[in-house]
């Protein structure tokens, strides 16, 4: 039994490669039993979901979607922001009230959030109806440890503070036969002082390539039309590993995979490289939609939030991929009212944003985080204060995004479908990262197909296929 310890999270051990095995212990024992999993946070999770669904399914559980038809529930939190805490032990809170009526009900808790000091001590003192959790470094164990939480009857917590070794061939449930998500690089250095990821998810530590471009392969294999490739920060691949082999040596490999659809996320602007602009203007494979982190415009908060870069190679670094990378798209990060944020400070986040006009942006008020640096400092920005600048910021960026919309009506964009729905028929995402609905007949899901866009709105296209 292990507990989270801040000042354990980066500590220097050799990072061992190892295969997994399920034990044999554990092959179906629990047949007939049903899970309830739910996920909150990015696609990092989203995965680590991904290969607990097939943990538990090897366990010979069965999915179901309403969490009062199951034998266990989980959740698989996150703690980027505070709106997402909350909601889990809201969750929690619901699983409480279900386990009064159902003595025997096995309730989880892993992800981000198990990675919190507080949380744990939280979960201890007042969520002792709670049977297991377990963290981000050690999902490969949770057979394991659902069943000793099972067959001892108290509550198991094992959670580790960093991650030695990196698993391969932990089993996955993808949730589509067409798109694909690849883990290439585990954790943060950077230490943004108002992020807790360094501390939920450790130390960076990359995949080995041979084992990223055999999933890769495998995918290909298997006709998947777009894969992912998924870390924090994707940007730092390889120096852990290799003296002269970096993210754009990989993306440039997988690219010649032949796999008709390539996306990565997320990306740091201190260390987007030349090479990776090189690469991604080169092979029409790559996805020319690019995730770029902004945060703020003012080079004074930018310095406060520990992010190394400045407005100014922020814009030439944005420029650049601009001229280079034909059709290139670009979304980003925003946070509003962080501590010592002046109105001049936000001023110089919009001149950014008219600057860019970015294709989306996703954009957030400031919540400490704990343990964060941030989270201390002096200054801290009126709540109403944050709510108006958030409000100018959204009215601004959705200007553009309609704008750029707009931009896209009478032209055709291969689209990849991801399904049907009841109003348009279809919908899929275009290789430009948009959203588009669309009429058809008998498409298959799964394929990709040209869509002439006859109007656009904010968030979304309409269309019809060709």
């Amino acid at each position: 039994m292990e507990e989270p310890n801040y000042k354990d999270v980066f500590k220097k051990d050799k990072i061992l490669v190892e295969k997994f095995k399920l034990n044999d212990n554990y092959k179906l024992k629990y047949s007939g039993k049903k899970y309830f999993l739910k996920t909150y946070g990015c696609q990092m999770n989203e995965h680590d979901s991904e290969n607990i669904k097939a943990l538990l399914e090897d366990m010979g559980f069965e999915s179901v979607d309403d969490y009062e038809k199951a034998d266990l529930v989980l959740l698989n939190t996150c703690s980027v922001r505070e709106n997402a805490h909350n909601k889990a032990f809201g969750m929690l809170g619901r699983f409480k009230h279900l386990k009064e009526e159902k003595k025997d009900l096995i309730v989880g808790l892993c992800g981000c959030m198990a990675q919190e000091e507080g949380v744990i001590k939280e979960i201890r003192e007042k969520y002792k109806f709670v049977n297991f959790v377990f963290g981000t470094h050690n999902v490969y164990e949770l057979p394991e440890i659902i069943d000793k939480a099972v067959m001892e009857g108290k509550q198991e917590i094992d959670v580790k503070s960093f991650g030695d070794r990196i698993i391969e061939d932990i089993p996955v449930r993808r949730e589509n036969s067409f798109k694909a998500y690849v883990n290439i690089i585990y954790g943060c250095d950077k230490f943004c002082t108002y992020c807790i990821v360094p501390y939920t998810r450790g130390k960076e530590h990359s995949r080995r390539r041979e084992d990223i471009l055999k999933e890769i392969k495998a995918l290909k294999e298997d006709g998947y039309k777009e894969v992912t490739l998924l870390g924090q920060n994707v940007n730092a691949y390889g120096h852990d590993l290799y003296n002269d082999y970096t993210f754009g040596n990989l993306l440039e490999d997988v690219a010649k995979e032949g796999i008709p659809r390539i996306r990565f996320t997320t990306s740091h602007p201190w260390n987007f490289t030349d090479k990776m602009i090189d690469v991604i203007a080169k092979y029409e494979n790559i996805m020319p939609a690019i995730h770029l982190p902004l945060q703020s415009g003012s080079d004074k908060i930018l310095k406060s939030m520990g992010r190394r870069y400045t407005k100014e190679s922020y814009l030439k670094l944005f420029d650049e991929m601009k001229e280079k990378i034909p059709n290139c798209h670009i979304s980003t990060d925003i946070i509003v009212g962080f501590p010592g944020e002046t109105e001049e400070d936000f001023n110089e986040t919009l001149d950014v944003v008219k600057h860019c006009k970015y294709d989306n942006a996703y954009t957030f008020i400031y919540s400490p985080r704990e343990n964060t640096p941030a989270a201390k400092f002096k200054d801290q920005v009126d709540e109403s204060v944050k709510e108006q600048r958030l409000q100018r910021l959204n009215k601004l960026v959705n200007k553009y995004f309609l704008e750029n919309n707009k931009k896209l009506e009478g032209k055709v964009l291969e689209v990849l479908v991801e399904g049907k729905n009841e109003k348009h028929g279809y919908f899929g995402y275009s290789k430009e990262m948009k959203l588009v609905n669309f009429t058809g007949k008998e498409i298959e899901i799964g394929s990709l197909v040209n869509v002439e866009i006859t109007k656009a709105k904010t968030w979304s296209l309409d269309g019809n296929a060709k």
